[in-house]
């Protein structure tokens, strides 16, 4: 591995090898940082989605707006299980591009005083004991599958109100 990430040694390169090494290290710890706040500004936008959407069926039962538009509701308890779907599929892509930028910061650190994340990474047990470390994306990642047996469950409802 070290080789595809090493493009040039030190001898190399030329004086300013450490320099640049800790800037391109500080910008690459900077762009998952960003990463961490797309994914943030995702969950967000999920979660207001969602949230409307259930709101919408709160207020059609409590002012019997679609009573007689079941089938509307139907409609909307699919667009909900698709928009989970969606919303999953997106968490799932973060945790692993997350992943991803985390080997490679494990990497880089090999050859920098101070290998900090991995270091924090070994004390949470790598996210193996659930005691010490429960990691978030796995608690993250339930979020679109609680939504989506919402929606699923609604959905069987109304199916069930329009044969009865």
């Amino acid at each position: 591995m070290e080789k595809i990430l090493f493009n040039k040694l030190k001898k190399e390169y030329g004086n300013n090898y450490y320099s640049h090494y800790f800037e391109q290290y500080k910008m690459y710890v900077e762009s998952t940082e960003r990463i961490s706040d797309r994914r943030q500004n995702a969950n967000n936008f999920f979660l207001t989605i969602n949230t409307i959407l259930i709101s919408i069926f709160g207020l059609s039962f409590q002012i019997k707006i679609l009573d007689d538009y079941n089938w509307v509701r139907i409609i909307l308890a699919l667009l909900g299980v698709a928009i989970c779907i969606i919303f999953w599929f997106l968490l799932n892509a973060y945790k692993q591009i997350n992943s991803g930028k985390f080997k490679v910061i494990h990497e880089i650190e090999k050859n920098l005083p101070l290998a900090l994340y991995d270091y924090e990474w070994k004390i949470l047990g790598e996210g193996k004991n659930k005691k010490i470390y429960y990691p978030f994306s796995h608690i993250e990642l339930l979020i679109p599958w609680i939504f989506g047996l919402i929606y699923l469950g609604l959905g069987v409802i109304f199916v069930v109100s329009i044969y009865t």
